[in-house]
């Protein structure tokens, strides 16, 4: 788990072959699910709903045994998702600064809903907002690691 643009996805990638584990990632389950991307669903439906939907995906997805997980940025601070989360799997924290979340979300190939060349200038105000509303619930993760000096093979080790 971790903010947008923190590396989920390509992490649990990485984890998921190193240790011959299945891998998800919540979002693309949730677009593929609902058959629409989650910037069309929030504008057509709203985040309320948008966040039901998630955590619905979340609970079915953790029923699952032996898989890495990447979830959506927010999936964890929603519906007490994270303790839901902590009771059924050991939980990672990415963590990444401000400064590194916002060069990473400004040059990233992937577009996200909230960063476009409109809102770019507000884009460090967004995360620094949204990181300290997040970031208390991330911290409850079992395992907290820099973003930017993952050492793969030592955190292997402490997910064993």
């Amino acid at each position: 788990m971790g903010f947008p643009g923190a590396g989920k996805s390509t992490i649990g990638k990485v984890l998921a072959r190193k240790m011959k584990l299945q891998f998800f990632d919540s979002d693309q389950e949730f677009e593929c699910h609902y058959r629409t991307s989650i910037s069309i669903f929030l504008q057509k439906f709203g985040e309320k709903l948008f966040r039901k939907c998630e955590n619905e995906m979340l609970q079915k997805l953790l029923q699952k045994d032996n898989i890495i997980l990447a979830t959506g940025g927010g999936t964890p601070c929603f519906h007490d998702a994270m303790s839901l989360i902590n009771e059924k799997a050991t939980s990672i924290y990415i963590k990444l600064s401000k400064e590194s979340l916002f060069i990473r979300l400004t040059q990233a190939k992937k577009k996200r809903p909230f960063v476009t060349k409109s809102n770019i200038e507000g884009l460090k105000e967004y995360i620094e907002n949204t990181l300290k509303n997040r970031e208390p619930i991330y911290q409850q993760a079992h395992i907290i690691v820099k973003g930017e000096s993952i050492d793969i093979e030592t955190l292997i080790k402490k997910i064993i």
